[in-house]
């Protein structure tokens, strides 16, 4: 497990319920943000996202993808649920970078897929981890959860860090004229439960 330390935490009420949030740092000083909904020590089945951050689609609406989308359907389950947990991860692009995405979205413009766009710049279709967010979880003393994903490849890595995944819930938001080629590649070559 690596290290890991919650910095600090405060109240946080939301459009979507109320919550603490926490910032978490590691060893290296990249920090995370969680948001903790009821008191989730000790508990099963408690639903949590993994969501890496995307600069394009959380914070601007990008409609090139379904991360935003995904990341409000994991906010309000957890906001109409008594427990919960929202971990958002610095791993922009699939763990390639702002610009690295950037540079994927211009040979997707060209026609290739994101798969095909992320081989052509060097890099696997993925390099995203996990072992911070099991981290986490394990320092918040979740007992086990249900994540809120459409990526199994989340469930491997936590299980990878010593989290019991007792559920896969997929969240599927309806596609676009702008992501659907995009959630089929997702679907077709990384598994995705779309």
């Amino acid at each position: 497990m690596i290290p890991i330390e919650c910095a600090a935490h405060a109240e946080l009420p939301t459009r979507y319920g109320d919550f603490r949030v926490l910032a978490y740092q590691d060893a290296e000083g990249r920090e995370y943000g969680v948001l903790v909904r009821g008191e989730v020590a000790k508990q099963s089945r408690v639903p949590v996202r993994l969501h890496s951050e995307c600069f394009t689609g959380d914070v601007m609406g990008s409609m090139r993808c379904d991360c935003r989308d995904q990341l409000e359907l994991a906010l309000r389950h957890v906001g109409q649920s008594d427990l919960g947990v929202i971990i958002y991860l610095p791993q922009e692009g699939r763990g390639i970078g702002l610009a690295n995405k950037i540079k994927a979205y211009a040979l997707q413009d060209a026609g290739m897929d994101t798969v095909q766009a992320n081989h052509a710049l060097g890099f696997p279709d993925d390099l995203r981890t996990y072992e911070a967010a099991a981290a986490i979880l394990l320092h918040l003393g979740v007992q086990n959860i249900c994540l809120l994903s459409n990526n199994p490849r989340k469930q491997i890595g936590l299980a990878e860090g010593g989290v019991e995944v007792a559920a896969l819930i997929p969240l599927k938001a309806a596609p676009n004229m702008h992501n659907a080629f995009y959630l089929e590649t997702k679907k077709e070559k990384s598994g995705h439960l779309l």
